[in-house]
């Protein structure tokens, strides 16, 4: 079957302006929900019968409803900048309105989120700095060191993992220093590199490429909002990991901006010249100082993109596939295998009766074909090449005994990618707490690590006297492992929505630990995954981080309660 083609203009559905990327941040952005996820007109929602599906396996939902106007919105009194810091950001550049001030108190996790629904916030910036170039961020940043005031690196404020949050340490002032208007793309094109912007957003860098026959093609599920900065600070990884690499494959060069100096990477391909100074800004997530710019490798813009979906038998027969593909003719550049309850409940939320706008295709193709786990690949590229790796890729689908869908569900699973956490919202305003976590580990430690952290999530939930739906899918993959990406949805305690989360949370992340998984795949460490930083790099690896944050940021203002424990 021939494969279907695409325009350079990859993402149609953003919005013009944002596709255009010609708009010239002069204020902070304002253009999402402030108490949720994404556009203000995107909103699905549930039938009867799904809504009845779901009650029938996590009990009576009570409706949650957010606050509604920002005016009744409870921040805690803003402390006065001095002088010098306005001088250096410009006058023109500090921000201290309730919604300014909203909008970069949280990252969009659910605990970010059930805090803004209450409608009152126990920490928020004293204001929102938003410098015009990168010198104006190193003056920032001299300031900021002198006087005393935490900063907090912002991007497109879409983390999950507690990363963005306004914790001051020891420091009585903090400013989240937006980085929006950060958004120059300089092209090489016979190199193939692209020095991009940190504020430039997913779709306003690929807008930019696109014009210019180019890709990127880093697309995690954040990508509509998350920018090129946040990429890099949080060692990104996206959907099509496995064809274009995770992100920090894709930096060729990086720069740092720090209180302690500048720290700048040649434009080089690689170099033997000691340990890699690259990787170690890559990741360091606003704790060192500020990434300004990325040089990153691009490639031509596929002609070709076909998605399809097929059926494995069960989640262990997808998993052998793809490590088969993995460990031999090579991955497709999507690549996922959901276990049997994500197949379902994707099918009860989101088929023809479910999901109003219907996130998720193929319904009855799905339904035809037997119970099951849902595989979706992708492939992107010149036609020729796009036929020889399909050609390898159905090879061991068949090998293993997968049925084929069709390119109907897997075209509906791309276009719905980024939708998830709009549902996420719908099910929040429902009575539900919803919730994701990754980890990954090697092939032969996979299937117990997911065992492992199912059970502790389900029994946590139990324990709190909300059962809930617990599924995962494998998201990513490499030849001497995989990652797991868990999904649970259960009734919300009410006014006690912290508690029951973070109770969840622990049971998870301490599996995770016991397993020797990663604490995060792909969400970054930030506040959350912070206290398991010493399992995952031990206590000398955890002590070579906080030299070089001391030599770096001897006063200790930048990202206060991230990544170190």
């Amino acid at each position: 079957m021939k494969p279907s083609t695409a325009s350079n203009e990859l993402w149609p559905e953003v919005r013009s302006e944002q596709a255009e990327g010609s708009i010239v941040t002069e204020q902070p952005r304002r253009d999402s929900k402030w108490w949720g996820w994404g556009d203000p007109a995107i909103s699905p929602e549930l039938d009867g019968p799904a809504v009845a599906t779901l009650e029938d396996r996590v009990g009576r939902l009570e409706p949650s409803p957010h606050i509604a106007k920002l005016e009744d919105f409870e921040l805690p009194a803003a402390e006065p900048l001095p002088q010098s810091l306005v001088d250096a950001a410009g006058t023109d550049g500090v921000f201290t309105s309730t919604e300014d001030r909203v909008r970069h108190a949280t990252g969009c996790g659910y605990v970010d989120l059930a805090r803004l629904r209450s409608g009152r916030l126990e920490r928020a910036p004293d204001a929102v700095v938003l410098p015009a170039s990168a010198e104006a961020v190193g003056r920032v940043l001299e300031a900021c060191a002198k006087e005393g005031i935490a900063v907090v690196p912002f991007g497109g404020g879409t983390s999950v993992v507690g990363g963005v949050e306004p914790l001051r340490g020891e420091h009585a002032r903090l400013i989240s220093l937006d980085l929006s208007r950060l958004r120059d793309v300089d092209v090489d094109h016979r190199s193939l590199t692209a020095r991009l912007g940190a504020g430039l957003r997913g779709p306003e860098a690929e807008a930019a490429l696109s014009r210019q026959g180019l890709i990127l093609g880093h697309f995690p599920q954040s990508f509509e909002y998350a920018t090129i900065g946040g990429f890099a600070a949080t060692r990104s990884a996206g959907q099509a990991s496995s064809g274009y690499g995770r992100f920090d494959k894709l930096v060729s060069a990086i720069r740092l901006l720090a209180p302690g100096g500048e720290l700048r990477t040649l434009d080089t391909p690689h170099t033997a010249a000691g340990p890699s100074l690259r990787e170690l800004v890559v990741g360091s997530e606003g704790v060192l100082g500020v990434i300004p710019d990325v040089t990153v490798r691009v490639r031509p813009a596929p002609r070709v993109r076909r998605y399809e979906a097929w059926m494995a038998e069960s989640f262990e027969a997808g998993s052998e596939i793809v490590r088969a593909l993995a460990q031999g003719p090579g991955l497709p550049d999507v690549i996922r295998v959901s276990d049997q309850e994500e197949t379902r409940v994707s099918l009860a939320l989101s088929g023809p009766r479910g999901v109003t706008g219907t996130l998720f295709g193929g319904y009855l193709e799905l339904r035809r074909k037997r119970d099951g786990c849902l595989i979706v690949i992708g492939l992107e590229g010149d036609e020729g090449s796009v036929a020889r790796r399909r050609a390898l890729t159905v090879r061991e689908l068949r090998n293993g005994d997968a049925a084929y869908l069709g390119q109907s569900a897997g075209q509906s699973w791309e276009h719905g990618r980024f939708q998830g956490p709009y549902l996420r919202d719908t099910l929040m305003g429902m009575g539900a707490i919803v919730e994701t976590l990754e980890t990954s580990h090697t092939w032969t430690q996979l299937g117990d690590l997911r065992e492992a952290v199912g059970a502790a999530i389900e029994d946590s939930l139990a324990a709190q006297g909300t059962p809930g739906l617990v599924f995962c899918h494998l998201s990513h993959a490499y030849a001497d492992g995989a990652s797991l990406y868990f999904t649970f949805i259960a009734r919300a305690r009410q006014g006690e929505e912290v508690e029951q989360w973070r109770a969840v949370k622990q049971a998870a992340s301490e599996a995770i630990v016991a397993a020797k998984g990663t604490i995060t795949h792909h969400h970054a460490v930030g506040r959350d995954h912070a206290p398991y930083m010493k399992a995952e790099l031990g206590a000398a690896g955890v002590e070579v981080l906080r030299a070089v944050k001391e030599q770096l940021d001897p006063t200790g203002v930048m990202n206060p309660g991230k990544l170190l424990p």
